[in-house]
C-alpha cells in the first residue's frame, strides 16, 4: 500500500479538477490528436536537422501513427517516415503484459506488419524486451536478429543498469558508428539511480563497447556537459559510437528541471492526471504552444539543451499519448 502526504493529494486533487476544465483544443471534435503527434514530431526533427543536419530522431512506440487511421491498410504517412531516422519498439517480444513473459503472438504479429513498412521506407528499428531469464534473453534476441531489428534484453523496466546477461551468439564489434543504420546494438540505460557520484556513471557506461548509448540528458539535476558526451562517443575498444539522449514528450515529469512549484497550486491548463504507471509523469496536451516551447525553440529549451551538449541524436517517448486524449475526447 503506497501512503501520500497531504500535498501529494492535493496536487492529484488539482490536476483532476484541471481536467474538468479541458483545454480548449481537447473540445474541438476536429482534432486529431495522431496529426498532432505526428506534427510535433515533425517539427522537432526539423527543428534539431537545421542545427544538425545529420541529427537523429527516433521514435519510441506508437507503431500504428505511421498510417492515417491506425490500421495497416491505412495511407502510410510518409512526411512522418521523412522527419525520424529509426523507430523504438518496446515488447514486441517479451513485456507487453508482464516482464519475462512472452508477448502474445496476435500482439507481436501486429506489430510486426507496421515495422515492416517502416523498414520498406529504410528505418532502423531498435527493440526492447523485457526479459532476465537466459532462455528468454536468448529467445528474444534471436527473433529480433530474424527480423532485422537490432535489440536491447532489459533485465529491469527501470533501465539502471548493464545487464549482466547477454544473449548468446551477441557479440560487440570495432565497427566505427556514424549513422543509425550501421549500428548492431545498443544499450537502454537512463536512470543512473544506483551510483553515487556522476564520474562513477559514466565510466560505466563508457566501459562498454556498445554501437549507440541511449542515455538521460541528466544525471541528478544537472545536465551532462559536452567532454561528458564527447567522452562517450568512444567505444572501450577505440571506435567510435552514437550517443542518444532520452526525452519524454508526451508527458511532464516533475523531477524535470523545468517543473514549476507553483503547478502544484495551480497546474497549468495543458496539464493533465498522472499516469497511474508512473508517479511523477503527468498528460500533457502535447500541441499546445507552452508545451512546445518547453520542449525546443529556445537556449532553456529541453531539445536545445540535449543539442548543446553535443549528442547525436534524441530518442522521444510517450509519443502514444494520442490514445489518452481519444480515450477522454
Amino acid at each position: 500500500m503506497r501512503y501520500y502526504n497531504l500535498s501529494l493529494m492535493l496536487f492529484a486533487f488539482l490536476i483532476i479538477i484541471s481536467c474538468t476544465n479541458i483545454d480548449d483544443n481537447i473540445q474541438n471534435d476536429n482534432i486529431n490528436f495522431r496529426e498532432e503527434m505526428r506534427k510535433f514530431v515533425a517539427e522537432i526533427s526539423i527543428y534539431a536537422k537545421n542545427i544538425n543536419p545529420d541529427f537523429i530522431i527516433i521514435p519510441q512506440n506508437a507503431h500504428d501513427i505511421i498510417t492515417s487511421d491506425g490500421k495497416i491498410t491505412g495511407t502510410v504517412q510518409t512526411d512522418y517516415f521523412n522527419a525520424i531516422d529509426g523507430m523504438g519498439i518496446e515488447d514486441i517480444f517479451y513485456g507487453y503484459n508482464n516482464d519475462d513473459e512472452m508477448t502474445p503472438v496476435a500482439d507481436t504479429d501486429e506489430i510486426i506488419s507496421f515495422l515492416d513498412i517502416a523498414i520498406s521506407y529504410g528505418k532502423k528499428i531498435m527493440v526492447t524486451d523485457y526479459c532476465s531469464a537466459p532462455a528468454n534473453i536468448n529467445d528474444s534476441y534471436g527473433k529480433n536478429i530474424s527480423e532485422g531489428y537490432i535489440s536491447f534484453q532489459a533485465d529491469s523496466r527501470e533501465l539502471n543498469k548493464i545487464p549482466e546477461n547477454y544473449p548468446l551468439g551477441f557479440t560487440f564489434n570495432a565497427n566505427n558508428i556514424t549513422d543509425l543504420n550501421s549500428a548492431a546494438n545498443f544499450l537502454y540505460f537512463i536512470n543512473p539511480e544506483n551510483y553515487n557520484l556522476k564520474t562513477d556513471y559514466l565510466t560505466e557506461i563508457d566501459s562498454t563497447d556498445h554501437d549507440v548509448l541511449l542515455i538521460d540528458l541528466f544525471y541528478e539535476e544537472n545536465a551532462l556537459i559536452g567532454t561528458d558526451v564527447a567522452n562517450l562517443k568512444t567505444k572501450n575498444n577505440g571506435s567510435d559510437r552514437l550517443v542518444i539522449a532520452y526525452m519524454s514528450i508526451g508527458e511532464a515529469e516533475d523531477y524535470r528541471y523545468y517543473w514549476k512549484p507553483e503547478w502544484s497550486k495551480k497546474p497549468p491548463s495543458w496539464l493533465f492526471e498522472e499516469n497511474p504507471d508512473w508517479s511523477g509523469n503527468y498528460k500533457v496536451s502535447y500541441w499546445n504552444k507552452e508545451w512546445k516551447n518547453i520542449i525546443f525553440g529556445k537556449a532553456e529549451s529541453y531539445l536545445d539543451m540535449i543539442i548543446a551538449s553535443g549528442f547525436d541524436g534524441v530518442y522521444l517517448d510517450i509519443i502514444d499519448a494520442y490514445e489518452y486524449f481519444e480515450g477522454i475526447k
